[in-house]
């Protein structure tokens, strides 16, 4: 080769070696970087439209420069390409798609383009750092991390990892806790993000996680696997709940995380500006973990609802205060930690709401099956609450009632079946008065008794029952009293708002209040949910809503199938590419 061509700068591989070792990235990426910054310079010189390319010899940093076209039949860039005539007349032995390859003399770098190569040197070296930070922090997401405080903007402090750079933004810093420049700080990476100013790291102290961390590091069984945490609540700053167990019976996990003379425990309070922590036993029994969570208030009685997620809790008196918490917070941690949705109630207010529910159904039972007070009472106590379980209910089970014979037992069926029917029909009536037609009486899942609430509330044809949401739905078809209570909350939410915002605090020992610091800003259907279930559930009311829809023709079968099959498509990809992937990985 021309030795004109060439030039040895030795220099080169030093400065790129002492660039990867600052920067932390791979010398070969700072020599790319050098080669497009030499390219970018021989085209500013030669002409922007020649394929000019650069090499940088790893070894002796030796500068390769020259100009490469490619043989082509068709020529669409004659600054690019050459015709395979003049191509054979340089070199006979080049066919279409080789290269013909000319060397150019180094390049004396002038000013501007010193600058411009420096430019596209810096700017892909950081782009090389930014993707050494992602792929080194994509998987480190849920690790604690150590930092310096490097600045604090807006509220917002921006940490120095030492590779990289994290945020901790204001609403993830425990609440009254102040950093300056230079502060230590321990937080936990809950998200790395590739943006396009770079990867962001995210970092959080109030993640519920953060917390069960924190205590790994304190307790050794817990890190060993001894010990599980299996639930974690948190009202950052001000206190916490933790749900843990033993794999060995031989160690209590409560006493393990507190530590001798709490010293462990201590130490987790400490980082989390004393931040109380409730540690609890766990347990396979919801009833059991659900009255752990509500320590230290003692539990008189526990009622679940699996169908509807809710738990009733009944508790002394004296107890109530207590359970709920200040400002509901005792509860509140303890529904989060057990999924459960808990209602707190005195023995008394129980005791009051058995006997109402026992008057009320009685009354039903009295009316509807013409029967006296005593067979009502049997009914109510052997747990039977509709009319619809008295009529459909096996012969065998009434008669399994004391003082029931075959005869009286039949004779409740059929009266329970003869006011279902006669209800039936008033109700039937009462829809086709409100104009309801009956091609909503169709619709599966949908009886004459939501039909009239349908009606009631103006949804009378196919088209407005398929403009309905599946929330809306389940509204809807409440019992009043349901609703009118859904509605007074909503009253009374929107009272506290305007406090809120005349700078009023809300009164702690306001029950009502209480509740709504988990109900704020919620729409009426929602509220209702949280007042008393709906007759439907989510499920039921989507297969209703999307019925209606098929009938008022929004949609079709082949258009439910279209949408079944592409969301079937990314899953049956993903699937095939981890089967590709299986070998290669072995």
């Amino acid at each position: 080769m021309n030795v004109a061509t060439t030039l040895h700068r030795p220099e080169l591989i030093q400065v790129a070696d002492t660039v990867a070792r600052e920067k932390c990235i791979d010398r070969d990426e700072v020599l790319d970087a050098m080669e497009q910054a030499i390219q970018k310079a021989g085209r500013s010189k030669y002409g922007h439209d020649l394929d000019i390319r650069a090499s940088i010899d790893r070894n002796n940093g030796e500068i390769l420069l020259a100009r490469y076209r490619e043989v082509a039949e068709e020529i669409e860039d004659e600054g690019a390409q050459i015709t395979p005539e003049h191509a054979a007349r340089i070199d006979p032995e080049k066919k279409v798609g080789d290269f013909i390859i000319d060397p150019l003399p180094p390049i004396d770098f002038g000013r501007i383009a010193a600058q411009t190569a420096k430019q596209v040197i810096v700017q892909k070296v950081r782009e090389a750092e930014r993707g050494r930070q992602y792929e080194e922090y994509k998987d480190r997401v849920t690790e604690v991390v150590h930092g310096v405080v490097k600045r604090v903007e807006f509220g917002h402090v921006m940490v120095d990892l030492g590779r990289a750079e994290a945020i901790v933004r204001r609403d993830e810093l425990i609440p009254r806790e102040n950093f300056r420049q230079g502060d230590r700080i321990r937080a936990y990476i809950y998200d790395v993000r590739q943006e396009q100013r770079g990867p962001q790291i995210f970092l959080s102290r109030t993640h519920p996680q953060f917390m069960a961390k924190l205590f790994a590091q304190e307790v050794p069984e817990i890190y060993d696997g001894i010990i599980e945490i299996r639930a974690v609540a948190r009202d950052p700053g001000s206190r916490a709940k933790i749900a843990v167990i033993s794999n060995d019976s031989s160690i209590d996990p409560v006493g393990a995380c507190v530590g001798m003379r709490g010293s462990r425990v201590q130490a987790v309070v400490q980082e989390l500006q004393g931040e109380k922590i409730d540690i609890i036993p766990w347990s396979r029994d919801h009833a059991t973990f659900v009255v752990n969570a509500l320590a230290p208030a003692e539990v008189a009685k526990v009622v679940l609802d699996e169908d509807t997620g809710t738990i009733e809790v009944v508790v002394p008196d004296e107890q109530q205060s207590l359970a709920i918490g200040r400002r509901g917070q005792n509860v509140r941690l303890a529904s989060q930690l057990t999924g459960w949705h808990i209602d707190i109630l005195t023995e008394q207010a129980e005791s009051e709401r058995r006997q109402e529910e026992f008057r009320t159904r009685s009354a039903m039972f009295i009316e509807a099956l013409d029967v006296d007070d005593v067979i009502a009472h049997l009914l109510v106590t052997e747990g039977f609450s509709t009319i619809e379980e008295v009529a459909f209910v096996p012969l065998e089970d009434l008669m399994a009632i004391e003082a029931f014979d075959e005869d009286i037992a039949e004779a409740l069926r059929e009266r329970a079946r003869d006011f279902l029917e006669r209800r039936d029909a008033e109700l039937t009536e009462r829809r086709r008065t409100l104009g309801v037609e009956d091609a909503l009486a169709e619709i599966d899942g949908l009886t004459p008794a939501m039909l009239v609430q349908l009606g009631e509330a103006e949804v009378r044809q196919m088209d407005d029952l398929a403009d309905l949401s599946s929330e809306e739905l389940r509204f809807i078809v409440l019992t009043k009293e349901a609703r009118i209570s859904a509605d007074d909350l909503g009253h009374v939410n929107e009272n506290r708002r305007a406090r809120l915002m005349a700078g009023q605090t809300p009164d702690e020992d306001n029950r009502i209040d209480l509740t709504l610091d988990m109900l704020n800003f919620l729409k009426p259907y929602k509220l209702a949910a949280m007042v008393q279930p709906s007759p439907l559930n989510t499920e039921e009311a989507e297969a209703i809503v999307m019925d209606a829809r098929k009938a008022a023709g929004w949609v079709t079968e082949e258009d439910l199938a279209a949408l079944a099959a592409e969301a079937e498509a990314p899953e049956a990809e993903a699937g095939e590419a981890a089967e590709g992937e299986a070998p290669a990985a072995a």
